[in-house]
């Protein structure tokens, strides 16, 4: 077969802008919060929730078979991130700490508290409640190295399943989770500053939804990164605490 590429001159596509970069606003907790999951308690009713997730690649793909979204509080220990996903057929299979959690469907954060740096943290919980916690000190494209030794001191969890986990015989609603991520959490790798009003992190998260019958897995989030990779911190949204 006569291959006619090297005799035909194509125009590349004009280059796609990158959307900029979402925003979101986080405001002080004015009353306890309780981590159980179940994003019940009166000081939620103050956090706007996030724009629902996309395609990692954008607006532009097609929108997320179901609703993710996610809130954020905080206060003097902790960062509080409550997220409700919605899903027919809640599933997870494992347990163990510092698996590779996104073998199951499962929920994601991305935080650089220090935006400056090339460091960063990776957080990612099943419907379980098993969790796998690393540092970065920079992105993989940039020969980073992921240190799992890295764990959360002092991290609070929790998962609620509207439904039955693992039981595909009946129709669920999903799974909500709330985490208490403690501002000290990052000491043992890097000194960061409490945050006060006005501080900026960057922040994403993610959600990896495995299709039954399908090998690749769907990658959904809030700020969109244009590219299937997570590990592009610039792209990632602007955490302002307020």
């Amino acid at each position: 077969m006569l291959c006619l590429a090297s005799s035909i001159a194509f125009t590349a596509p004009a280059q796609e802008t990158q959307p900029a970069p979402l925003s979101y606003d986080c405001y002080r907790a004015t009353t306890p919060i309780h981590i159980d999951g179940k994003l019940d308690d009166p000081a939620w009713n103050k956090a706007p929730w996030t724009s629902d997730f996309v395609d990692i690649e954008g607006a532009a793909k097609p929108t997320p078979r179901y609703r993710t979204r996610v809130k954020m509080l905080y206060d003097d220990k902790y960062l509080y991130i409550a997220a409700e996903l919605q899903e027919p057929n809640v599933t997870a299979t494992l347990r163990e700490h510092d698996s590779v959690i996104f073998h199951d469907n499962d929920f994601e954060v991305f935080i650089k508290p220090l935006p400056q740096t090339e460091s960063y943290y990776e957080f990612e919980m099943n419907a379980f409640n098993t969790s796998w916690d690393l540092f970065l000190n920079k992105p993989y494209n940039q020969n980073g190295k992921p240190d799992n030794s890295w764990d959360i001191a002092g991290l609070k969890t929790a998962v609620a399943v509207q439904g039955t986990i693992n039981h595909p015989s009946d129709t669920d609603q999903g799974w909500t989770l709330e985490i208490a991520y403690p501002l000290t959490a990052f000491n043992s790798r890097q000194t960061v500053p409490t945050p006060q009003p006005d501080t900026t992190w960057r922040i994403n998260f993610s959600r990896v939804e495995w299709k039954p019958g399908n090998p690749k897995e769907d990658n959904w989030v809030w700020s969109p990164q244009g590219v299937i990779n997570m590990h592009v911190p610039e792209r990632w949204g602007y955490l302002h605490f307020r």
